[in-house]
């Protein structure tokens, strides 16, 4: 029986749990299912992937046994996939534009380096090329691309694949919400039981310390022979497991987990398309191959280190790093006819404030009018057509999808805080000091994004208890 604050881990678990025969519930704190894989209509007509907001690494496995295309699920692939424009002297005239064919795409980055277009090259040169491949390595990380270790968040991002294609990316039909609904569906399919607004307050202890079941938070026990938690491990064993239960080191070891966050996410209404100055729209107002794609902005490596140095000092940067998508240019279900609804997944900001500003109204219109001001020198008149805009800070993640620190992958994914590291030496992968209790979310390994794997792997450790319960 999962408590679910964070990503899909929980439903997937559900699902392999109950398809082997162990009746199971879930309890979502929320009124939506999925955490972070959700969608929300923020502003009347316009559908948000709210949190996430593309899907690539959820396991085929997990897609194949679960059967989720039956079950609903749909994924625009995108193809090209990733576009770059560049502010030289104030100006956006020139671009990278990425896509599957390898002829495409060595002519497209043969622009500014012939030697970097034969891509069998250890190293890059040129600053377009740089700064798209720096975006992934650093996205989602308080980290620079100067930091050692940023390589492996880069990796973590084309670990995945979409329809057979290593490392694609795609729009889910209907957004992210259409993942966690079509796992939902499978759980139910095989007899689970799905409760929403369920906030679990504890974790409920037997004579021996076992995991019993859970109480919510108006007082409700819920009794179970295992417990799986999404929730983050410092959620789990911080705040639901009662005190004096867990080993001191082991409780230091889970409060000095690093999950420090730089990422704000604004989702935004608009009613027409971005024309950038790179790659003007077409007078008919239909999608161009480039508006499908992700688009970097402010990417280029001297601004991304000094933009992490502005945050690490508390201050949210000066010129933040964006990337920019556009869902509604293959998913026109998702705005009225002639809108479109706009992703904005920005970094650099901090958790906490210098001088202890607090995260206010005042704080995070600043932001994004300022995000809106560099959006606006790639894209003259995009601040014109902003009908709607919802502002996601990391205390504002970490309040309404329980993210701790607002960190996308409940912690961060460095070197020291993965595979057998994760979320604690010793206690790596998914069972946890309480007897019965299980992590089955992105604070356990192999971490962070809508992936299933903790969920499915937590579920075949727990499955393998059971027998022993």
């Amino acid at each position: 029986m999962p408590d679910k604050q964070g990503t899909t881990g929980w439903l997937q678990q559900a699902a392999y749990l109950q398809k082997s025969g162990v009746r199971t519930a879930v309890l979502e704190r929320r009124h939506l299912l999925g955490g972070s894989a959700v969608t929300e209509e923020i502003v009347p007509g316009f559908k948000f992937s709210r949190a996430s907001y593309l899907l690539s690494l959820l396991r085929p496995q997990i897609s194949t046994e679960l059967e989720l295309q039956r079950h609903g699920l749909r994924v625009y692939a995108r193809d090209p996939y990733s576009f770059t424009p560049l502010l030289e002297d104030g100006q956006a005239r020139r671009s990278l534009l990425l896509g599957h064919d390898m002829a495409d795409t060595q002519r497209q980055i043969a622009q500014f380096s012939s030697k970097d277009a034969q891509i069998l090259d250890l190293w890059f040169e040129s600053e377009p090329l740089k700064a798209t491949l720096a975006t992934d390595a650093v996205i989602g990380a308080m980290a620079s691309p100067h930091t050692p270790g940023s390589g492996y968040v880069l990796l973590h991002h084309v670990m995945g694949e979409l329809e057979g294609r290593k490392g694609a990316w795609g729009y889910v039909a209907g957004g992210m919400g259409g993942v966690s609904q079509a796992i939902a569906s499978a759980a139910a399919a095989h007899g689970a039981d799905i409760f929403t607004e369920k906030p679990v307050a504890r974790v409920l202890l037997g004579p021996r310390g076992e995991a019993q079941g859970v109480v919510l938070q108006d007082g409700t026990e819920v009794k179970s022979k295992l417990v799986l938690s999404n929730a983050s491990a410092q959620l789990t064993f911080l705040q639901l497991v009662p005190q004096g239960q867990l080993p001191d080191e082991f409780l230091q070891r889970v409060a000095q987990f690093d999950t420090r966050s730089p990422v704000t996410k604004i989702n935004v209404a608009v009613d027409r398309l971005p024309s950038f100055v790179a790659a003007p729209n077409a007078g008919d107002g239909r999608p161009l191959p480039h508006h499908q794609c992700s688009i970097h902005l402010n990417c280029e490596d001297t601004h991304l280190h000094r933009a992490f140095q502005e945050a690490s000092s508390g201050e949210p940067s000066t010129r933040p790093m964006i990337e920019l998508c556009i869902p509604s240019a293959l998913d026109p279900t998702l705005a009225p006819p002639g809108c479109h609804v706009v992703s904005l997944f920005t970094q650099y900001t901090p958790y906490a404030l210098a001088g202890g500003r607090p995260w206010d109204e005042q704080e995070q219109n600043a932001y994004a009018d300022r995000v809106f001001d560099w959006v606006e020198a790639y894209a003259p008149g995009f601040k014109a057509s902003v009908i709607g805009r919802d502002i996601l800070t990391p205390p504002a993640l970490e309040k309404i999808f329980g993210l701790p620190g607002g960190n996308i992958f409940h912690g961060a994914m460095s070197l020291d805080q993965l595979y057998f590291a994760r979320p604690v030496p010793s206690y790596s992968g998914y069972r946890s000091p309480i007897p019965g209790l299980y992590l089955c979310g992105s604070g356990a390994h192999p971490g962070g994004g809508v992936m299933g794997a903790p969920g499915r792997n937590a579920a075949s450790v727990a499955l393998k208890d059971f027998k022993h319960v």
